[in-house]
């Protein structure tokens, strides 16, 4: 008997993953559906009016270096949809109690220059990173790959040995003082992970090469405009998007060969499980997922008083002092407490972005580390670290609107517990995601597929495990 099916792929969920997924499969020729949950598109890439009309605030995602630099993303023709990308004249500011602020310069040189007494250290670090960059991309973003490596052992190598570094311990080894050591723990920190774990240093580096190498930019507009222009090419190339449609068992959906699933390990079981083998869904059971976080967005009256104006060149400012201090309370996310002074990561893209806010006011975008599942209100906490270097910055607040790990999860299903990168990405979960396999996309089930970021390289908006999870389904069920 010959089965007829509707459509060649499905891809549940319409993040950036799933649609990056459904690009490259119709790119390829085949006819693809995708099917979100919610009535709008977007993933951890959606923007609102959340504070007052006329104030857009990014649910999620804000500063898109990845999604700028992703070696998928950049080859689409999204600027004929309308996306548009601004560049702050610094990537990064990193202020400090003195009153004066670190900055990551999109030159190393003058990145060099405000670290003063590391500029020598910093730039014998980065600068041969910077120069291979495009070596780099190609073996880590993405599944663990062998062939770059053998080909490139040495270039490689001293990144993959740099990388597997726990942040501590190389900032403290490469760097003799605060201002570099404190500038690399703010971007390692991003990795939501201890800064003493092994691999910690990883987002460090790759984060700041980026930085380096393309700096780190936005979407006019707000992050909705990334995925909106990714849904507009999509459909230009014939695919269908069917928003406001839950999948909850695969007999709800209509017959295709290939599944493909922007969704974590806990969700995957709950529609699939009947269909994997009792050895995969054990491993999807064991998977495990990181710190959440707490977030609020700031409707504000004028820009933030920083006591280091240099911070108003930047749209990504990080706050939380010293190397030590930064390290002190992402230890202390990660075995279960709330830290009376937690590293903050502020966004203030109506600096540069005036379709963001009435004519004159403008928006900050805040979020601290908390652990798994916290409902604990961090509002007074982040607000202190921010009047920390910013003093009198309440007084410029028209409105906030906060959100807990509770309320992140209820935003998007994948946020368990508010982690907003779909699971650890620590050492043992960073190459196998979400389990140990040759090719990590594929399940235990011939034609399902994870194409989120459960999978390599994992969190952030770039699209890549979802252009891997495409290829894989291209060369096994689609061909």
């Amino acid at each position: 008997m010959v089965t007829h099916h509707k459509y060649d792929a499905i891809v549940i969920g319409a993040g950036p993953n799933g649609l990056a997924a459904a690009i490259a499969l119709a790119q390829a020729g085949r006819s693809v559906v995708v099917f979100e949950a919610k009535e709008t598109i977007g993933g951890g890439s959606r923007s609102l009016e959340l504070t007052l009309p006329g104030f857009v605030h990014d649910l999620c995602s804000a500063i898109h270096p990845l999604a700028f630099n992703s070696p998928f993303l950049r080859t689409l023709p999204l600027a004929h949809y309308g996306l548009e990308w601004i560049h702050p004249p610094v990537p990064l500011a990193h202020p400090l109690d003195d009153g004066s602020a670190v900055l990551l310069e999109r030159s190393l040189d003058t990145t060099g220059d405000t670290l003063e007494s590391d500029g020598a250290n910093y730039h014998r670090l980065m600068a041969p990173l910077v120069a291979r960059w495009s070596l780099i991309e190609q073996a880590f973003l993405g599944p663990l790959r062998v062939s770059p490596l053998l080909r490139h052992p040495f270039a490689l190598g001293r990144f993959g040995l740099l990388a597997l570094r726990s942040a501590q311990g190389l900032a403290r080894q490469r760097f003799t003082g605060e201002r570099a050591r404190a500038l690399f723990a703010g971007i390692s920190a991003h990795s939501m992970l201890s800064l003493d774990q092994p691999s910690s240093a990883a987002a460090g580096i790759v984060l700041g090469v980026i930085g380096h190498v393309v700096g780190w930019p936005f979407p006019r507009g707000g992050s909705q405009k990334i995925v909106d222009a990714l849904a507009a090419y999509f459909q230009a190339l014939g695919g269908e998007i069917v928003t406001g449609v839950e999948v909850k068992t695969l007999a709800s959906l209509p017959p295709a060969r290939a599944l493909l699933f922007d969704v974590t390990p806990r969700q995957l079981l709950r529609i699939a499980g009947d269909h994997l083998s009792y050895g995969y869904s054990r491993a999807l059971q064991r998977y495990r997922y990181g710190p959440g976080v707490f977030k609020i967005d700031y409707a504000l009256d004028s820009p933030i008083p920083w006591k280091a104006e240099s911070c108003l060149r930047a749209a990504s400012v990080h706050l939380g002092g010293t190397l030590s201090e930064i390290a002190a309370a992402e230890y202390q996310v990660t075995h279960n407490q709330h830290p009376e002074k937690p590293f903050v990561l502020l966004a203030q893209q109506s600096l540069f972005d005036e379709t963001r806010t009435p004519t004159g006011k403008h928006t900050a975008w805040a979020y601290c580390h908390v652990p798994h599942g916290s409902t604990f209100d961090m509002t007074e906490r982040i607000e202190a670290q921010i009047e920390r270097f910013a003093p009198g910055f309440r007084n410029r607040i028209l409105a906030r609107h906060s959100s807990d790990s509770a309320a992140m999860e209820r935003y998007n299903a994948n946020y368990i517990g508010g982690d907003i990168s779909g699971g650890v990405q620590d050492i043992w979960q960073l190459f196998t995601r979400p389990a140990i396999r040759p090719v990590p996309y594929t399940t235990s089930a011939k034609h399902i597929f994870l194409c989120s970021s459960s999978t390599p390289p994992g969190g952030g908006v770039h699209g890549m495990c979802g252009y891997f999870a495409a290829q894989t389904a291209l060369r096994s069920v689609l061909r």
